[in-house]
């Protein structure tokens, strides 16, 4: 398994990069954070997390080994995969994520890409053991979840009473530089 890459940024995409190390390109997929921080033609490492399935092999790289940890321990929640854990280290920091799981916060897990009640509830228990070396350096006051205009509209649509299938499909509809605004009264004329 490939734990660890050091090389230069060769191609960039929105979801990660090609890394190039002594003439080998590696795609790998990135948290986004990391994804912003990144230039063409710079030096980089990665930790990297190697994901082996029946039709792919999928690298996962973090700048920052706290949120590849944290990354790691998603995995081992079932009903988690790669994509879903990644989506979540892009929304919110490790030491939040680490403070919300300490509080037993299932409303701000909830609000995370890809969570539902279920899943936040399968987080909670899997993890609140494993998260207190964590737990313990984060700072379990403030936890800032980075909302996109979809994630908003999402959320005014559920308040209003609609499904999150009904929400998803509408949305997915939407162009994407719309606001939030733009997103909620888009999905209420088609709704």
């Amino acid at each position: 398994m490939i734990g660890y890459l050091t090389g230069t940024i060769k191609f960039l995409f929105e979801d990660g990069c090609i890394l190039d190390v002594h003439g080998v390109g590696y795609k790998i997929f990135v948290d986004a954070q990391t994804a912003r921080e990144l230039e063409t033609g710079a030096a980089t490492e990665f930790f990297i997390h190697t994901a082996v399935r029946e039709d792919a092999i999928n690298l996962f790289g973090f700048k920052r080994r706290e949120t590849f940890e944290i990354f790691e321990l998603l995995l081992t929640v079932s009903g988690i995969g790669a994509k879903s854990a990644l989506g979540i280290v892009s929304k919110i920091s490790a030491a939040d994520f680490a403070a919300a799981v300490a509080r037993q916060d299932l409303k701000t897990l909830m609000k995370l890409p890809g969570v539902g009640r279920k899943s936040a509830e399968r987080i909670l228990l899997e993890l609140k053991d494993k998260i207190k070396p964590f737990a313990e350096s984060a700072s379990v006051e403030s936890v800032t979840i980075k909302l996109t205009a979809q994630d908003e509209a999402a959320e005014a649509l559920e308040a209003l009473g609609y499904t999150a299938a009904e929400i998803e499909s509408v949305l997915r509809k939407a162009p994407a530089d719309f606001s939030t605004e733009q997103l909620i009264k888009f999905a209420l004329k088609e709704l």
